[in-house]
């Protein structure tokens, strides 16, 4: 017995060493006497596809001037008062407020996006005489620098959110944001019907100064045939509220109030 045993464990070291214990290599026996060795591979699962996204069209550099072709002036004596970046239910309904106690018009530089959440204050602009002009639809400052298919694509939308709201209302202007003008952003805006809109009369409303630091600002800087630029969405506007009241006396007793054409 002892030398059975001893024969079957080193049948079992043969065995092993031999390479029957290997992982993945199974055992079949073909007569139930004569064993037969598998060496069928494991199937090893193909990776997946990566996805990537094209990048993105490097951004056109602005030109180190204002291209031709901007409005700047009124061309006559008095001046335009413009609001931009909204509208806004906070501000926008106390600019038309002010607006309409001075019985003076302004021009108001939309944002596509809030046209379309507050289409009421678009009625309403329209309705009290005010001009609508498109900013673009979300403001974004580097929209010139982009192709020409994507800009046109965002002032299309613009306009369309103004249509909706006020149907048949005539958008003259474009503003680029910023003032960051290229020629294509131009170009594009004639293509669509508008002209293009700047200023020359910027207090830096937007940066939140004082009521008096922007009624200052207005008051040195103003000329006969200026366009006025202020704001009334995308912040805190309280500042140029309390300064309209005085800037628009000021500007309505030197030059006068026009409306763009």
């Amino acid at each position: 017995m002892q030398a059975r045993a001893a024969l079957a464990s080193v049948l079992a070291v043969v065995l092993a060493l031999s390479g029957c214990a290997e992982p993945n290599r199974t055992i079949h026996a073909t007569d139930g006497s004569q064993p037969t060795e598998s060496t069928t591979p494991t199937p090893t699962p193909s990776p997946r596809p990566t996805r990537t996204k094209p990048p993105k069209p490097p951004l056109r550099p602005l030109p180190t001037t204002l291209p031709a072709g901007l409005r700047r002036s009124t061309g006559v004596r008095p001046v335009a008062l413009t609001f931009d970046d909204g509208p806004s239910p906070a501000w926008t309904p106390k600019v038309l407020d002010q607006l309409r106690a001075a019985k003076v018009t302004a021009t108001f530089c939309v944002v596509g996006h809030e046209a379309q959440r507050h289409p009421e204050l678009i009625r309403r602009i329209v309705r009290e005489g005010h001009q609508l002009c498109n900013h673009s639809w979300r403001h974004d400052l580097d929209l010139a620098r982009r192709p020409a298919a994507e800009i046109r694509a965002d002032l299309t939308r613009t306009n369309r959110a103004i249509q909706a709201a006020a149907p048949g209302t005539p958008v003259t202007f474009y503003r680029q944001p910023g003032g960051r003008w290229t020629a294509e952003v131009l170009a594009v805006a004639k293509e669509l019907g508008m002209r293009p809109l700047h200023w020359t009369v910027d207090p830096q409303d937007w940066n939140k100064p004082t009521a008096a630091t922007i009624t200052k600002r207005v008051h040195s800087a103003a000329r006969p045939g200026a366009i006025v630029l202020l704001h009334d969405g995308g912040g805190d506007r309280a500042a140029t509220l309390g300064a309209c009241p005085h800037l628009i006396a000021d500007l309505k007793r030197r030059f006068g109030i026009t409306r763009l054409r």
